[in-house]
């Protein structure tokens, strides 16, 4: 059987290269920071330029917590910048399957409604997993999990203007609500959480998608990582 399967291999260079990778673990990079610091920038950066295809992407804010049982005009309430507004089990499973090589079913949450929609998102695993989170890094069972630690550092009035412009031109808010929002729950719970969670990072990018020179070096470390997984598949033919 087993010599079968070596021939198998041998004839299928790509089903190789697979068996070959899926030897090692995935490598999991956390990117955090406060809202607006443009950490799903820098996360878009890397996919576009190291290609979507080689990662899975999972942000954290895909995992709110269910809220259909609310009515409507209490769901805007809810500190959605506390920990406990996340299923981040559920996330701790789904990293946990793909670095086992096991597919998940991504949650998709409508923010205009605030809740979770019935459809997922199939994901199939890849060498490297990235997540996204102003949360991630201040719960100790997600913290671990991550082998590298990006935090993006913005100053707080950048940080502000880019969530006044993000929810009202792509999630429905009022300029009221967002101010409210964020004196009541974004800018108390980042002081709390986020903002100390910073001295877990093993990599502070100041200014986000704006600083290129950070980029490069991540990206180049991440291609870095992909290129030696494709020289130990490639086989003499």
């Amino acid at each position: 059987m087993r010599i079968a399967c070596l021939f198998y291999l041998l004839k299928h260079p790509l089903c190789y290269n697979r068996a070959m990778q899926r030897n090692k673990s995935p490598i999991v990079i956390g990117i955090a920071g406060g809202s607006g610091s443009g950490k799903t920038t820098v996360a878009n950066v890397v996919l576009n330029r190291v290609g979507a295809h080689r990662i899975v992407y999972l942000p954290h804010d895909a995992y709110y917590r269910e809220l259909t049982g609310l009515p409507p005009n209490q769901r805007a309430d809810v500190n959605f910048d506390h920990p406990d507004s996340l299923e981040t089990e559920l996330l701790v499973q789904h990293i946990e399957a793909l670095r086992n090589w096991q597919p998940i079913e991504l949650p998709v949450y409508d923010f205009t409604t605030h809740s979770r929609t019935q459809a997922t998102i199939h994901i199939e695993p890849q060498r490297i997993i990235i997540v996204e989170g102003i949360l991630i890094y201040a719960l100790p069972e997600l913290r671990k999990l991550f082998d590298v630690k990006i935090f993006v550092d913005t100053d707080a009035d950048i940080r502000f203007i880019r969530r006044l412009e993000r929810d009202i031109t792509e999630r429905g808010r009022s300029t009221q609500s967002v101010i409210h929002q964020y004196l009541t729950t974004v800018r108390p719970m980042h002081l709390e959480f986020v903002e100390p969670s910073k001295r877990y990072a093993d990599i502070i990018i100041p200014e986000g998608g704006l600083n290129t020179v950070a980029l490069d070096m991540v990206i180049a470390r991440i291609e870095a990582l992909l290129g030696d997984d494709a020289n130990e598949g490639t086989m003499v033919r």
